[in-house]
């Protein structure tokens, strides 16, 4: 969000969007709502009462905390939503519950929407726990299945990926994990740190398909050498990279042989000389990054609760 469109914003609208801000990160003390009748573990907060503004509100959400999920639209709430989905944004409301669209950040529920009162529809906004997921992942499930329950992702969320074009213009297949990951999760990034490239994304830096090409034709020009030892793909077991960090981390396969699904994970920080080498798979390295406190890029060590921050709705450049 740019400073300018944020001094745009109507002083009620941002003190709101404030208020959210501090609550949606654990730590900030548990959710004890004052509203008579609802239950514990959220905070309706208090919103304008003019349920006009819900489609602003809800855009503005959605460029600070990603892509919202509909949970219930014209008064049918989802019925496949549970506790680790956003059921916490629906109790408070039961069948006076009109709309609403949620976000997950720091292991908490945002939700925005509108219900019905005595005196009208009104707008609510609320922030509400996550459920820890992490016991959910039943033994010999995959990596995959980890990620999801780890990070209570919806997997309803699919979508329709044209591999066999995507790796045309790349010139290889990917690993098949991979592709799996990327079509449950799609464009986006978890804990607002690791972020996944993938072909269509709404930015060239993120989309994989765009970004190995510009990245191939810089180094043909600049013969930087900045991924020494290493050489860039398309060189023969060159690199190839798959995701990035607000931190300029760089995460690559290392494309050495013919089987996509053995290409082991480089990873270099953004100071000289610090390879880091991963023989696993990639679903197998995001999930122990999100759960897994000694691993070298551990996400575990900072947050107790793990959310995937969905960027598909953002504009192409």
């Amino acid at each position: 969000m740019d400073e300018q469109s944020e001094r745009n914003r109507p002083h009620e609208q941002r003190e709101l969007l404030a208020a959210v801000h501090r609550l949606a990160w654990p730590g900030t003390g548990d959710l004890q709502c004052e509203e008579a009748g609802h239950p514990a573990g959220h905070v309706c907060l208090p919103a304008p009462p003019d349920r006009t503004g819900l489609s602003t509100l809800q855009k503005a959400l959605s460029g600070r905390y990603g892509r919202a999920r509909n949970l219930a639209t014209d008064g049918y709430a989802d019925p496949t939503v549970t506790g680790r989905t956003g059921l916490p944004l629906l109790a408070p409301f039961g069948e006076r519950l009109v709309e609403m669209r949620a976000w997950a950040h720091g292991g908490r529920w945002i939700g925005c929407g509108t219900a019905r009162f005595d005196d009208g529809i009104r707008l609510v906004v609320l922030v509400a726990e996550g459920q820890d997921p992490a016991a959910e992942v039943p033994e010999g499930s995959s990596w995959l299945d980890g990620i999801v329950a780890v990070t209570g992702w919806g997997v309803s969320s699919a979508r329709t990926v044209d591999w066999a074009q995507a790796e045309a213009r790349i010139g290889t297949a990917l690993p098949g994990d991979y592709k799996h990951l990327v079509e449950l999760f799609g464009e986006g990034a978890f804990d607002e740190y690791l972020r996944i490239h993938v072909p269509g994304a709404g930015f060239k830096g993120s989309d994989i398909v765009r970004h190995t090409e510009w990245l191939s034709e810089w180094e043909t020009v600049s013969r930087s050498g900045l991924w020494e030892p290493y050489e860039l793909y398309p060189a023969p077991g060159g690199l190839l990279q798959w995701a990035s960090s607000e931190q300029a981390d760089q995460f690559f396969w290392l494309t050495d042989g013919a089987d996509p699904d053995r290409w082991p994970i480089l990873i270099t920080e953004d100071i000289p000389d610090s390879w880091v080498r991963f023989d696993g798979t990639t679903t197998e390295f995001v999930y122990r990054m999100l759960t897994d406190r000694q691993h070298p890029f551990s996400l575990a060590r900072h947050f107790d609760s793990h959310w995937f921050e969905s960027h598909g709705t953002r504009p192409r450049p």
